[in-house]
């Protein structure tokens, strides 16, 4: 199948889900991972419906960024999400073209964030990356130490956080991994409850891709960042 039918199946599989558990579709938003995308098919992503597309790298988000604005009549409604490891010599790119960072996982980025957000008269929006299985692998910020660090983050003036962001591990099964997810949401609930945060601004949860997707949603994803299931 071609990129279009990937799309549709997989937003019928969403639908037919959440259908299921009780969720709208509206609160899932398909996050389309472009890194393994050559740009004709992202083009036939973003006219097959895609609005919001990831990347891992600024260098290749610039290139694609670049190469699609030019090549092509892109809705400037189209959001650009940050979703690998940032470093904070990439920060002064990133700022100018995402429209939202997953992976936050230090004060530290979190402060150049804001330094380079700021001069360019912007407010980031954010995700705290949480490692949420302890995986020494794993980028993000340690369940025990995400509220100490977002009390901070919150303080930024050009910083706004919208929730959390997870990499579960990879398992050919998913209900391996459910636990995860389950530990992300309810680690959001508590944050929501101790800063008395509303749920609208603090209410997403970015977690799940193309192999446990659907388990993600039923433990409360709002986004789901799928690469492979899209462009295989």
């Amino acid at each position: 199948m071609g990129v279009k039918d990937n799309i549709l199946t997989i937003q019928q599989e969403i639908s037919s889900l959440c259908a299921t558990i009780g969720r709208k579709p509206s609160e899932i938003t398909l996050l389309a991972v472009i890194k393994e995308a050559k740009i004709a098919q992202v083009k036939e992503a973003i006219d097959a419906g895609i609005a919001d597309i990831g990347e891992n790298k600024v260098q290749e988000a610039l290139i694609k960024y670049n190469r699609l604005n030019t090549q092509y009549a892109i809705p400037n409604t189209l959001k650009w999400h940050m979703i690998g490891h940032l470093q904070a010599n990439k920060v002064k790119d990133a700022v100018k073209i995402f429209d939202l960072i997953h992976s936050v996982d230090s004060l530290h980025l979190a402060q150049e964030l804001n330094k380079q957000a700021e001069k360019i008269n912007k407010i980031q929006d954010i995700l705290i990356e949480v490692n949420i299985s302890g995986e020494k692998t794993k980028f993000g910020l340690k369940p025990d130490e995400t509220i100490e660090v977002i009390k901070k983050v919150a303080e930024l003036k050009n910083i706004r956080i919208n929730g959390l962001m997870t990499v579960a591990p990879l398992s050919a099964n998913p209900e391996e991994v459910r636990p995860y997810f389950r530990l992300l949401r309810e680690l959001r609930d508590k944050i929501i409850i101790q800063f008395g945060f509303r749920n609208s601004d603090f209410g997403i949860l970015s977690m799940g891709m193309s192999q446990d997707y659907k388990v993600a949603i039923e433990e409360g994803a709002t986004i789901v960042r799928i690469g492979r299931a899209i462009f295989n």
